[in-house]
């Protein structure tokens, strides 16, 4: 079972679907949570007198084994004789987060050498100008770079051109104030933003085409190259979290809580095994 962090559980059922469909006498249910504890009457959990479970507000160390056993009476039709039996069932529950969202930008100029002084005046302004435009949306350009290569196409021969790549991110200096109204977990709220910023990015460039086909009377010395603009999607998870495909492939896009014996110390999308596990507790940031 998978929750959202800061989310309530779904209810937990304290029997499986064939017991559920037939009559339980006289049944008793006795939750025991991760740390070993009884969960009736702890603040965090809404139990049922049906045996249902919630878990409220769950945060990462809430996570690991739900263990509830059911006893309940058999009486047998024919001599009433009475006997108890118990049954017992185990829920692994994690939490998880969204992941984070940024965007891997690449596109190309053309320009007339590449020795030209005005290329890497070009690309500042550029950066500049990219800025500007999603800078109220608290993301900003990172890890910018600008390379010059010649080309030899089919139809126009030998041509200089500038490879530019940088990503789109939704963490500018400012970034926390957007989650003042979320306050414990805003992913969503920065996803949404991130998305923007790289749809007005996307638009910038096709703008380029436009103008250079209508606009211009000569072409300028470094101008776009059309449809050259590509985007891909690079993900990222807060420290204690990672991606999983195998472990958790019904969750796979999600960033899961790190399981105990690892632990994920920055944003990359991988719980890494800790050397000398020492660690007990889901979602380590260090061994």
């Amino acid at each position: 079972v998978y929750v959202k962090v800061f989310t309530n559980s779904p209810f937990l059922l304290c029997m499986d679907l064939a017991r559920s469909q037939e009559e339980v006498i006289d049944p008793k249910y006795l939750w025991i949570g991760p740390d070993g504890k009884n969960l009736e009457g702890q603040m965090y959990v809404n139990l049922r007198e049906t045996g249902k479970l919630m878990v409220m507000g769950f945060k990462e160390s809430m996570s690991g084994a739900y263990t509830c056993t059911l006893s309940h009476k058999i009486i047998e039709t024919t001599t009433q004789e009475e006997r108890e039996v118990f049954e017992v069932y185990k829920f692994m529950v994690y939490a998880y987060r969204e992941a984070d969202h940024a965007y891997q930008v690449f596109v190309r100029f053309a320009t007339k050498e590449c020795e030209l002084a005005a290329n890497g005046q070009f690309f500042e302004e550029l950066k500049k100008i990219l800025n500007n435009i999603i800078s109220d949306l608290m993301c900003h350009i990172i890890e910018p770079s600008c390379k010059c290569h010649s080309v030899k196409t089919p139809k126009q021969g030998l041509l200089h051109e500038l490879f530019v790549s940088f990503q789109v991110n939704p963490f500018a200096p400012g970034w926390e104030d957007v989650c003042h109204q979320v306050p414990y977990d805003c992913e969503d709220v920065t996803n949404i933003k991130v998305q923007e910023a790289r749809d007005r990015i996307g638009e910038f460039f096709s703008k380029q085409t436009y103008a250079l086909k209508h606009e211009f009377q000569t072409v300028p010395t470094i101008h776009y190259v059309d449809n050259s603009f590509s985007v891909t999607h690079v993900d990222s998870c807060r420290p204690g979290f990672g991606k999983n495909d195998i472990t958790h492939k019904n969750c796979a896009s999600c960033c899961v809580v790190c399981d105990p014996g690892t632990y994920s110390p920055n944003s990359d999308v991988t719980c890494q095994i800790c050397a000398r596990p020492r660690v007990k507790e889901y979602g380590a940031r260090s061994c």
